[in-house]
């Protein structure tokens, strides 16, 4: 029976999946939810017992970053598991990888050893810092470059030190950079006929998403500071305690302030000269923060959510992850997605959080166990039993 594809989008590609913990993956499951046709080398070494880093197998991290995608194990360190490799290659259309940048060339799977077998591939590369320069060699983990990144400086409360982010956003934003760029790169390809070597780094990834924190010291020589729960620049917008929780107020310009100050009843906060212009709310703003929040003090979190959004201002709460899945517009949205196996294991996993009309992406296979399809593999890229009987002999697969 044929693997199924998650989608129709990319199902014409073949990727080779060299990924390991979080980057990397990322990037390929990317490429996998819409279809493409991805095998994930699981490293076969003496010492790898059928597991990698991330986490168990069958843990929801793994699970999470590995589903509608086929395994096979190689002995990468084997002169003859080279070998298969580069036959594998040879046929491929993309190989990503996030080892350290000087692992790939002791390997001999670098972009330059590939493409003299394979001129149209498109090879995809993440590291820590850079696939040159002073801090190449090191090793690159998230909250290193958060740190290094700047974002850990304007996150958490004034004067209470630095605060990493609570999601991995330096791993998860190079590897959906690292997507969007093999993606650019297929497109060229269709035009040009030859590969190119797609790079990106979690250094790279958090920078660029600072954003317009990184653009205020580019242009205006302005430090963003930490803010706490307050909007650096759009005043009053932040967190508020209601009588049984919590809201996210946010407002930006005049018009919306004066909605905010109309539906907490106090219209006169508008006119104050205090809160009446942005400079003056921004100067302001703990003296504003508490008169707001006086009022919302007084009624409870639904109750507020509602007529603030009926008054045209934006509010919404602030849920726990359970509270969030069970939210109304959640679960229309249809975002967790059951994953389809054989085993009778509960998978339930986030779906993409892009729809296409013509060729959606959906869950059609749970991730594979180490070296699932190996055999199966090996005979699609032409490998007769004779090989493969020789290579698992010889404990090359």
């Amino acid at each position: 029976m044929p693997f199924p594809h998650a989608s129709e989008a990319l199902s014409r590609f073949t990727v080779l999946d060299l990924t390991r913990v979080r980057s990397g993956p990322t990037c390929v499951r990317q490429l996998a939810d819409w279809g493409a046709t991805v095998i994930k080398i699981d490293a076969l070494t003496e010492d790898s017992g059928g597991e990698q880093p991330g986490g168990p197998r069958h843990g929801s991290d793994f699970q999470n970053l590995h589903r509608n995608k086929r395994a096979m194990t190689l002995n990468l360190k084997d002169e003859r598991g080279l070998a298969v490799f580069k036959r594998l290659a040879a046929k491929a259309d993309v190989v990503v990888e996030n080892f350290r940048p000087d692992v790939k060339k002791k390997l001999g799977i670098d972009y330059e050893s590939l493409r003299e077998i394979n001129p149209r591939i498109v090879y995809g590369s993440i590291s820590g810092f850079g696939q040159d320069g002073p801090y190449h060699k090191r090793p690159g983990f998230d909250q290193i470059a958060q740190g290094m990144g700047g974002l850990m400086s304007i996150t958490g409360a004034p004067g209470e030190g630095p605060m990493r982010v609570g999601i991995p956003v330096a791993d998860l934003t190079a590897g959906l950079f690292c997507a969007m760029g093999i993606l650019t790169a297929l497109l060229e390809r269709e035009v040009s006929g030859k590969g190119q070597w797609v790079q990106t780094s979690l250094l790279q990834a958090q920078i660029f998403m600072l954003d317009f924190q990184a653009a205020r010291w580019l242009m205006e020589k302005e430090v963003a500071k930490q803010a706490g729960n307050n909007h650096p620049t759009s005043i009053p917008t932040g967190v508020f305690k209601t009588s049984d929780g919590y809201i996210n107020i946010a407002t930006t310009g005049g018009r919306i302030w004066e909605r905010c100050a109309q539906a907490i009843g106090a219209p006169e906060l508008y006119s104050h000269p205090d809160y009446a212009t942005a400079p003056a709310r921004s100067k302001n703003r703990d003296a504003l923060n508490a008169k707001i929040e006086e009022r919302t003090l007084t009624k409870s979190t639904e109750t507020w959510v509602k007529e603030f959004n009926d008054a045209g201002v934006p509010c919404g709460p602030i849920y726990a992850i359970d509270q969030m899945f069970d939210d109304a517009q959640v679960r229309h949205l249809g975002i967790a997605q059951d994953v389809p196996n054989d085993e009778g294991r509960h998978i339930r996993l986030v779906g993409q959080p892009v729809t296409l009309s013509r060729t959606p992406s959906k869950m059609v296979a749970r991730p594979p166990e180490f070296g699932e399809q190996t055999d199966e593999v090996l005979k699609e890229f032409g490998f007769g039993a004779d090989e493969i009987a020789k290579l698992r002999e010889a404990k090359v697969v």
